[in-house]
C-alpha cells in the first residue's frame, strides 16, 4: 500500500490520479479530506504522531507531501512544527511500524538565492523560514535512513510547481498577464527553472521503485527561460498582447514593501510582497545531475504544460 500523507492538495491529488489509472493502491492522510478521492481519504495530521500510527499501519511506501509552504505563514514557528516536526513524527511511525520506505519533498528552497545553474551539489543558503525548515526536515530524514541499511530515502527538490488548479506564485503570473495588467519588474532576464505538476507527480509515482539507500534529486522540466522569454510564450499561449513596460527593481521592491505594510495592517493577503517580487527578479535555475541516469522520462514537454495550464485556467468554459 502506498500512503500519500498531504495527499488532498494539489500534487497529490495530481498524484492520486495517475495511481488511480494505473490501478496502484494507495492511501491519502491529511488534515482535510481529499474533494477528488474522499474514498481514499483518512485524517492524519504530522503534528500530532498518534493521529498517524493508525492511517499508515500497513503501508509499505510513504510519500511525504505535507508542508507549510507559503510565503506568509504566522506563526513563523509552524514553518518548525510542520515541516521539521512533522519529519519527526513521520519517521518515528514509520520506525515503529516497520515501513522503510519514504519519498520526502523538500525544495530548492534549500539552495537559497543562485548565482548560476545549481545541481544537488549545491551549497545549502536557505534566505526564509520555508527554506531553513525543509533542509532541517531533510537532516531528520537522512538519519532515519542511516539507522538502518535497508531503508529507502528518496528526498525530491522540486522548482516551483505549476498547473492546472494550482493557486500559487505561477498562476498568479498568469492571472496577471490574462488580466493585462501585467508589468515586467526588473531587466527580464533572469532564468527562471520550472516543473509542470503532471511531471512531478509522475517523478514521485516512480521513486517508489527504487532500492534501498538514500537518494537525492532536484526536480526540473527543461528548458530554462529567462522571464521575458517566458511571458512571451504565456502571451502567446494566451493570444495577448505583451507590454513592453519594465518597471526597475527598486521602484518593484519598494511597492513590495507597501503591500508588506497594509497586510500587516489589514490582515489581508495580497498578490503582491517584497519577497515575492525579491523571487520574481532572482535567478532560479536549477538542474539535476542523476535524473538522467534513472531512465525516468518526463512525460509532458514544460511548453506543452504551460499551454495545458493556460487552456484550463482561461480559454475553457468554466461550468
Amino acid at each position: 500500500m502506498l500512503t500519500i500523507i498531504g495527499g488532498s492538495g494539489f500534487i497529490g491529488t495530481r498524484l492520486s490520479t495517475q495511481l488511480q489509472k494505473d490501478n496502484i493502491p494507495f492511501k491519502i492522510v491529511d488534515i482535510e479530506k481529499s474533494a477528488a478521492f474522499p474514498d481514499h481519504w483518512e485524517f492524519g495530521d504530522v503534528t500530532k504522531p498518534e493521529s498517524l500510527v493508525e492511517p499508515l499501519t500497513g503501508s509499505d511506501v510513504i510519500i511525504n507531501l505535507a508542508a507549510k509552504h507559503k510565503d506568509n505563514v504566522h506563526p513563523i514557528s509552524l514553518y518548525y512544527d510542520v515541516n521539521v516536526d512533522g519529519a519527526k513524527h513521520v519517521c518515528d511511525v514509520a520506525a515503529q511500524l516497520g515501513i522503510k520506505h519514504i519519498v520526502f519533498t523538500s525544495s530548492v528552497a534549500v539552495y537559497g538565492f543562485v548565482e548560476k545553474e545549481t545541481g544537488e551539489d549545491g551549497q545549502y543558503e536557505p534566505f526564509n523560514d520555508y527554506g531553513k525548515s525543509k533542509l532541517a526536515a531533510e537532516h531528520v530524514y537522512d538519519a532515519w535512513q542511516a539507522e538502518e541499511t535497508d531503508r529507502t530515502l528518496v528526498t525530491i527538490r522540486p522548482t516551483v510547481v505549476f498547473g492546472e488548479n494550482n493557486r500559487g506564485n505561477v498562476y498568479n503570473l498568469f492571472r496577471q498577464i490574462a488580466s493585462g495588467r501585467f508589468l515586467m519588474i526588473g531587466g527580464g532576464k533572469n532564468q527562471k527553472s520550472m516543473a509542470y505538476v503532471e511531471n512531478i507527480a509522475a517523478f514521485l509515482k516512480f521513486a517508489t521503485t527504487f532500492n534501498s539507500g538514500r537518494h537525492v534529486f532536484n526536480y526540473v522540466d527543461k528548458p530554462d527561460f529567462n522571464m521575458e522569454d517566458l511571458t512571451d510564450i504565456i502571451c502567446k499561449a494566451m493570444d495577448k498582447h505583451k507590454s513592453n513596460i519594465h518597471v526597475p527593481y527598486s521602484v518593484g521592491l519598494l511597492g513590495g514593501y507597501c503591500f508588506d505594510i497594509l497586510a500587516k495592517v489589514t490582515g489581508k493577503e495580497f498578490p503582491i510582497s517584497s519577497i515575492r517580487i525579491k523571487k520574481f527578479c532572482a535567478r532560479t535555475q536549477f538542474k539535476s545531475d542523476f535524473i538522467a541516469d534513472t531512465g525516468f522520462v518526463a512525460p509532458v514537454s514544460l511548453e506543452q504544460g504551460i499551454a495545458n495550464t493556460v487552456l484550463y485556467e482561461f480559454k475553457k468554459p468554466k461550468r
